[in-house]
């Protein structure tokens, strides 16, 4: 609501809580091949942001390299941005997120930038419960060298010069699991409804939300036997539930019948409800996220949804007991203790 000269004006319709329109959380024109899952994504991330009314200053982007680390060119034109190194993302997302406790923080990653050169970093920044939005915009190939196999690449897949590829794939949700990640979920570009609503549950998540969407690369691994094509992901999808994120500035009215859905309260005051589909399901069991994982695996399924949620767990602020104020905030005389101050602590380690 807006007051003019003593009169309440209506929102208009086309602006969120923060006062801005859909297109200002828009970003550059997409370079990506036409077709492109990153693409979706990308214009999911910003229905998110708009209807959870999350200010773009208020947010910082991070990527390493790869097509996916191009993502955040194209949306949140007015967010805080970091291209680093291969791999290397989860360093640089710790650092900027410790510095400044008030931001939110997204990053997009790929198959090769987070479970080839990057795993070491993507599993303690798990394990360290970054506050971290982390999307792995996953195709199973290295799309900017010509679409040789990434380490989520189908056994037996084969390369359009005829090779097969003769490893096992890594499962980006089954090491999120093992390394005790509290918000684990997987989507598919091709379900564009899905996938925003599991980013703006994990807007509201205050550790890392690892969301691993298949998002197929139309130039090198679009083949319908592929697990990460279109056509695959299509004809395979299983969602295990309907998802609706209803934000804390929303009035709150849920009226379910018993056994017909699951209420689970985020840390901001936000509810996510996930409405059971044909199987019953409790995404708070970690372990039956695992054997749901398997199952899928060994009958050949896409399993998409929220997989895992513990909205308990103490995110890498709380561990280290931050101070209210933002370090980058933080006046010199606070940050630099006085010498009588040092000279104690000094003689503690004497």
């Amino acid at each position: 609501m807006a007051t003019v000269t003593g009169t309440t004006l209506p929102r208009p319709a086309n602006v969120n809580l923060v006062g801005l329109e859909r297109t200002d959380y828009k970003g550059l024109p997409s370079t990506l091949c036409q077709g492109c899952g990153h693409n979706s994504i990308s214009s999911q991330i910003i229905a998110a942001c708009y209807e959870m009314s999350v200010a773009p200053e208020r947010l910082v982007k991070f990527s390493g390299i790869g097509c996916s680390s191009k993502s955040p060119a194209y949306f949140l034109s007015r967010s805080f941005g970091f291209n680093g190194l291969h791999g290397r993302m989860p360093s640089l997302a710790t650092g900027a997120l410790l510095a400044n406790r008030s931001m939110k923080g997204i990053g997009v990653s790929g198959d090769g930038d987070t479970a080839s050169i990057g795993i070491g970093q993507f599993i303690h920044l798990l394990r360290r419960n970054v506050p971290l939005v982390y999307i792995v915009e996953n195709n199973g190939v290295y799309g900017l060298t010509k679409g040789q196999f990434s380490a989520t690449a189908d056994k037996g897949a084969m390369l359009k010069k005829g090779e097969a590829n003769p490893f096992h794939p890594v499962d980006i949700c089954i090491e999120a699991l093992a390394a005790n990640c509290g918000f684990v979920a997987r989507s598919f570009a091709g379900d564009p409804r899905q996938v925003k609503e599991l980013i703006k549950a994990a807007l509201s998540f205050e550790g890392t939300a690892v969301l691993d969407i298949i998002s197929p690369c139309v130039t090198f691994n679009n083949r319908d036997e592929s697990t990460k094509s279109y056509a695959w992901g299509k004809q395979h999808e299983d969602p295990i539930h309907d998802m609706t994120v209803i934000p804390i500035r929303e009035e709150i009215e849920v009226e379910l019948e018993p056994g017909e859905a699951t209420t689970v309260e985020m840390h901001d005051g936000s509810r996510v409800v996930l409405k059971k589909l044909e199987r019953q399901y409790d995404p708070t069991d970690r372990m039956a996220a695992v054997t749901l994982l398997e199952q899928a695996r060994v009958n050949n399924e896409l399993l998409t949804g929220l997989l895992y949620l513990n909205p308990t767990q103490p995110s890498l602020v709380d561990i280290g007991n931050l101070a209210l104020t933002p370090l980058s905030e933080l006046a010199e005389d606070v940050l630099r203790p006085a010498p009588a101050t040092l000279e104690l602590i000094n003689a503690e380690f004497r």
